[in-house]
């Protein structure tokens, strides 16, 4: 059965939001999933949704970029990788599982390599994996479109930014719904 992304099960992953890389996108979609991964980042900052960070080898792709990182709190964890699926590189699903998190909600780039394979292996490592669909991207439209439809094609909860933060929400009368409200205007 497909869930609702529940806040108190939940962890945001954002998968490789770096400079070199962030640099070769396109740029309104570049700066659509800037946008909406910030979204993400101060609502499971607010609501207690652990997060983790990772980076592919930052030394030839640089650091996450600081239109993203300028949202992260000190309590994100950070994940240096080389393996193009996070769950490949050693240590990686053990910090996961560390959280006691069944969900993950996905975002990050490219859509088609490392946020594809990670969600592939979330999948059958026993997640839940939803992607928020306007947080991903590719440096080119067909092959984040491809992802897409493979990873909702495998089971993954191919979402949006608005629809996990609601969901994590649950109810109008929370205490940080309007300020989560006011993320999305």
């Amino acid at each position: 059965a497909v869930e609702v992304c529940r806040r108190e099960d939940s962890l945001l992953l954002i998968v490789d939001v770096q400079e070199r890389l962030a640099a070769a996108m396109e740029h309104t979609s570049r700066e659509s999933v800037f946008r909406n991964i910030g979204i993400l980042l101060q609502a499971a900052e607010h609501l207690g949704v652990p997060t983790v960070i990772t980076e592919q080898y930052p030394k030839g792709l640089g650091h996450t970029h600081p239109a993203v990182l300028q949202h992260a709190s000190e309590r994100c964890r950070k994940f240096e990788k080389s393996t193009f699926s996070c769950c490949a590189q050693r240590g990686f699903l053990g910090l996961l599982r560390e959280t006691g998190r069944r969900q993950v909600v996905l975002a990050g780039m490219e859509a088609h390599v490392c946020v594809l394979q990670t969600a592939l292996d979330l999948l059958d490592a026993g997640f839940e994996v939803y992607v928020a669909e306007d947080g991903i991207c590719s440096r080119s439209p067909r092959n984040w479109q491809n992802a897409a439809h493979r990873m909702r094609e495998s089971g993954v909860v191919v979402t949006n930014t608005e629809s996990v933060v609601f969901e994590w929400l649950r109810d109008s009368s929370h205490p940080h719904f309007k300020l989560i409200s006011a993320l999305i205007r």
